[in-house]
Formats: C-alpha cells, sequence, structure tokens
C-alpha cells in the first residue's frame, strides 16, 4: 500500500488531475486544499518539483510534518485560505508558479471528527468551521441569530433546497423553546419537515448542511477570489486545476474558464450561437467539457460521484498545449 493509500482521506480524481496538472521537474505549484496531502505528496513524486501546500484547517498539522520529513525542501506550507493565494505567495517570496490545484470538498477527516460538525452521521457541536480558530459566526450562530427570511434564503442560495421556507420555519420556531447546540437536533429538525425521496438516495438534511458550511466558510467567496488571483499567479504556460463537488462551485469555475478563454454569452455572426470573443483571452480551456471519475473510483469512492474537474492553461501557451 502507498503513502497515498494510507491517507484518512482518498484524493479525488487523482489521476486526472496530475495528467491535467502535468508536473515537470523545476516547477513550482500550489496545491491550495492540502487536506491530508494526498495531491500534494503525488505532486512531489510525479517530478523533482516543489510544492507550496496551502490549508487553514490547524488539524493538518500531523500530515504538514510527515511530508516535511519526507520532501524535505521542496514541500513548502503555509497556514491560510487559498483565496488568499496572491498575498501568502508574496509573503513567502514567491511571484508566479507553474500550477494551481483546487480540490473543494470537504476532507473525510473533517467529516469524521464529530467535534467539528460537519456532519449528521454523529452527535457534534453544530460549529462547521474549516479553521476551529477562526473568529467568525460558527453554524449554530446562524441558525439560532438569522431572521427566517435570511436563512430561508441562505439554505435556497447555498444548499439548492427547495423547501427551504418550510425549514426554516421549524428552525425560528425550536429555537424559541431552546437553541440549536448539536449536529442532530438541526438535522432532526430539518426531516421533520423534508421528507426523503425514494428517487434521492442523499438524507434530507444534506443539502441545509451544505448550506450553512458554505456560509460559515464563506466557500463561494473562496473561491471566487482564487480563480481571480490564479490569473496573476500563474506563469504562462501554467495550468489551473480544479475539483469541484456541487453545481454551484462547478458553475463558477465553468464560467470563469469560459470567460477567461474569450468565450462569454452573447451574440456573434463569427462564432457558435450564444458566445462571442473577448479581446485577449487569459486561459485556455484544457478541456471542451468537465472531466468525471471513473465508474471504478466512483464504486470505490462513494464521495467522488459528484466529483467534476475542470482546467485551463494560462496563456500564452504553446501552440501544442491548446485544448484537447
Amino acid at each position: 500500500m502507498t503513502a497515498i493509500e494510507r491517507t484518512p482521506h482518498d484524493p479525488v480524481m487523482l489521476p486526472q488531475v496530475l495528467e491535467a496538472l502535468s508536473p515537470r521537474d523545476g516547477a513550482v505549484y500550489v496545491d491550495g486544499t492540502f487536506g491530508a496531502g494526498g495531491y500534494t505528496r503525488a505532486i512531489l513524486e510525479a517530478a523533482d518539483c516543489t510544492v507550496i501546500a496551502l490549508d487553514r484547517d490547524p488539524s493538518v498539522d500531523v500530515y504538514v510534518q510527515s511530508l516535511r520529513e519526507a520532501y524535505g525542501k521542496r514541500f513548502v506550507f503555509v497556514h491560510g485560505c487559498f483565496g488568499d493565494v496572491e498575498t501568502l505567495l508574496q509573503q513567502n517570496g514567491y511571484d508566479r508558479v507553474d500550477g494551481f490545484v483546487l480540490d473543494l470538498g470537504v476532507s473525510s477527516m473533517q467529516i469524521d471528527q464529530a467535534q467539528r460538525g460537519f456532519s449528521f452521521r454523529f452527535t457534534g457541536p453544530l460549529d462547521m468551521r474549516m479553521d476551529t480558530s477562526a473568529d467568525i459566526s460558527t453554524a449554530a450562530d446562524l441558525v439560532n441569530r438569522m431572521r427566517e427570511e435570511d436563512l430561508a434564503n441562505l439554505i435556497y442560495k447555498y444548499g439548492e433546497e427547495r423547501k427551504s421556507r418550510k425549514i426554516a420555519s421549524k428552525i425560528v420556531r425550536l429555537r424559541a423553546e431552546k437553541p440549536f447546540e448539536t449536529t442532530l437536533d438541526l438535522a432532526d429538525a430539518v426531516r421533520s419537515v423534508v421528507p426523503r425521496s425514494p428517487k434521492d438516495k442523499s438524507d434530507p438534511a444534506t443539502r441545509t448542511f451544505q448550506a450553512l458550511r458554505i456560509a460559515v466558510n464563506d466557500e463561494m467567496g473562496e473561491l471566487e477570489r482564487a480563480l481571480a488571483a490564479s490569473e496573476n499567479i500563474l506563469a504562462p504556460g501554467g495550468r489551473l486545476v480544479v475539483v469541484t463537488f456541487h453545481s454551484l462551485e462547478d458553475s463558477l469555475v465553468k464560467a470563469f474558464i469560459r470567460e477567461k478563454s474569450g468565450r462569454i454569452p452573447g451574440g456573434s455572426r463569427h462564432l457558435p450561437p450564444g458566445q462571442k470573443q473577448t479581446a485577449e483571452p487569459a486561459f485556455i480551456a484544457l478541456y471542451n467539457k468537465a472531466q468525471i471519475p471513473s465508474d471504478a473510483e466512483q464504486y470505490r469512492n462513494s464521495r467522488s460521484r459528484s466529483a467534476k474537474l475542470r482546467a485551463a492553461i494560462r496563456e500564452p501557451a504553446p501552440q501544442q498545449e491548446k485544448s484537447k
């Protein structure tokens, strides 16, 4: 069994990520979502390169130490949010890098720690902060303090939950009697108004928990800032590789690559219907559509089933690198 396989988190779409990133000797890459180090270790094994890994979760320190011992100066860890990647790189003496990879899913080790409050599989505090030392609102703060309308809008926007108003109403009624404190308290409240659909295998509370986690950690804002920074931090020919796990993330990445590769919604008689060319494309899309995990991976790792990979190359790039 390899070192990667011994980590508590199985890196999703690892072969496709390495193919898209195409690690080479002497290059510098950023792993914006270090986690247990699966991507970072694989990149360091694929080439004699340097990886700068970012993570805001203090619990990853044990994996950081392991990689430092194995790869020495080729591995650099920086505690922080991937949305701040440009500033963090500058603070550590880096201007341009050759690749930037993001795995936007919650790691298995975070979900499996009941005290983190990410999962309703265990009884735990309603926390959901990626960085438990951050002075930000927890999920409990949101469900116990937000106005009913604002809470419903949050659950609808980030959870794509059609019964968001019923859920918010139930939460407000129950919190008047006793504030929500645990994951199971909230999950039970959601399940009481959202019946399990025979067509949907997921728990009725899944979308509400997703919405709260995204809001607590400003995940969409982090992604927007990271994508914007990628244009500045990637050297010509550098690779942007992003693995998403729900439609909100994927839509944002898809729209960014489409716009920055020079094709955005609009009309033009010189291009296919619904697209128009911008003046100077900053990226070239590496694939015409999102890549998905193999059937074997989806069978082996259920977490991968919703994953999509999109990638782009920073202009200017050699002609042979252009879209496959």
